[in-house]
């Protein structure tokens, strides 16, 4: 018999989330599990090595380590590829102003919104973010979150952008949970800059963005580059600049787009290569058949607009019937979406975005993987991936997205160690 390091026996279901093609599931293809009834997973080196049947491998596999699930699902561990850590303070006086009924353009108007984190964040030291921010992927992991992405955006200057990724870094070393880091610059016009957003662009792509770039070589990590192309901050135009510099320099690309009008920034997503455009809301039916088209990943974020109280979710249906490929987030961030929940979300997105439980979750672990470009590594129970794991407090994954306000997950294990277990 074979000898392997971990060996998970008698799970009502093991989801395993296979790939398609080798890349994410697309269109109609979303939400095929490859579901083992009475399953098992074998764990070698920190990697899915076996899935199959109890009666298969508890007979070819000795293990180091055993688990015995007792009837439990197991899936994935949940990638949440779009959130604002790190960030530092809170805006619960702006939630209280928007349900008195003052929009979240008025509040940034006002002078709220991002700036007011933007303020606290250039305040902080790295030690504050790390301390700040800490609990919050603490939460994450209880949740079932094994990686994430996370995003600068509240510095708007070159050195409060730079502190915010080398945070990003610090949180990455002290915790388990694996952070993608995205350089976000172009997420508003500083105050500063009111008025002269063009000469904020200028400095995006004259300072910013080689600033960045010098990061990634110091670090040997490749960044995103995303930008916020909304109405009231940043144009198409002024979205392609700062884009097509970014990919000169290296940079992968993401896009928030279409979250309060739909201005065309998806199809240049699209065009450009993008990883992801994330929101979409107010997505044009061009640049949905865009997305069927391309490689891009249309990333929903359904806790924003529940945040906010809006009616309108990203249409994931014209999507799917398009031919895309589409993800779920947290858009986990301090002003209109304090989650720190993929499963949530994942509620959220059955009841508004019309997903079944079973395209809701591979939309949460297998696409949304390939949202942050690490497809190829996590997100599927595919042997040879990485061995991030959750088994679930209930025998069936169709109570996620039926239950919400509780946590399901009974035990997280990261790169094939068992890292919470709540027996």
């Amino acid at each position: 018999m074979e000898q392997v390091d971990l060996l998970i026996l008698n799970a009502s279901q093991v989801c395993v989330i296979p790939s398609e093609h080798g890349g994410p599931q697309r269109g109609s293809g979303l939400g095929e599990l490859g579901l083992v009834e009475n399953g098992a997973v074998a764990v070698k080196n920190g990697r899915i090595h076996h899935t199959g049947p109890t009666t298969d491998l508890q007979t070819r596999y000795t293990a180091v380590q055993t688990i015995d699930a007792n009837g439990r699902a197991v899936i994935p561990g949940f990638v949440d590829p779009h959130t604002h850590l790190p960030w530092f303070g809170d805006r619960a006086h702006e939630f209280e102003m928007r349900l008195a009924g003052a929009s979240y353009m008025e509040i940034m108007a006002a002078g709220g919104g991002i700036m007011n984190t933007v303020r606290q964040a250039r305040q902080a030291s790295i030690d504050d973010l790390v301390a700040d921010n800490l609990p919050r992927l603490q939460r994450m992991l209880a949740h079932g979150t094994t990686s994430t992405e996370a995003k600068t955006g509240y510095g708007l200057d070159t050195a409060t952008e730079i502190k915010l990724l080398d945070a990003m870094l610090a949180l990455h070393a002290v915790q388990p949970v694996e952070i993608t880091p995205t350089f976000l610059p172009a997420h508003a016009v500083p105050a500063e800059y009111q008025g002269r957003t063009n000469e904020y662009v200028d400095l995006v792509i004259n300072d910013m963005l080689p600033a960045g770039a010098e990061w990634m070589t110091q670090h040997h990590i490749q960044l995103f580059f995303d930008v916020f192309c909304e109405a009231g901050v940043f144009d198409v135009p002024q979205t392609r600049r700062m884009m097509e510099t970014a990919v000169t320099l290296g940079y992968r690309l993401k896009i928030h787009a279409d979250e309060f009008e739909g201005l065309g920034g998806t199809k240049l997503a699209v065009e450009l290569g993008a990883v992801s455009a994330d929101h979409l809301v107010k997505t044009p039916d061009a640049d949905i058949a865009a997305l069927g088209q391309g490689q891009t990943i249309a990333v929903g974020l359904p806790g924003t607009p529940f945040g906010l109280g809006h009616q309108e979710y990203t249409p994931a249906k014209k999507i799917l019937a398009g031919g895309g490929a589409l993800a779920l987030a947290t858009d986990l961030n301090p002003g209109t979406c304090w989650c720190e929940s993929m499963q949530m979300v994942i509620a959220l997105a059955c009841r508004y975005m019309g997903l079944t439980q079973a395209q809701a979750l591979a939309a949460a672990t297998l696409n949304a993987a390939h949202a942050i470009g690490r497809g190829h590594e996590i997100g599927s129970l595919e042997p040879g991936k990485q061995a991030d794991i959750l088994i679930l407090d209930t025998p069936d994954y169709r109570q996620l997205g039926y239950r919400f306000g509780t946590n399901l997950v009974n035990t997280v294990i990261k790169k094939g160690k068992v890292t919470i277990n709540n027996e």
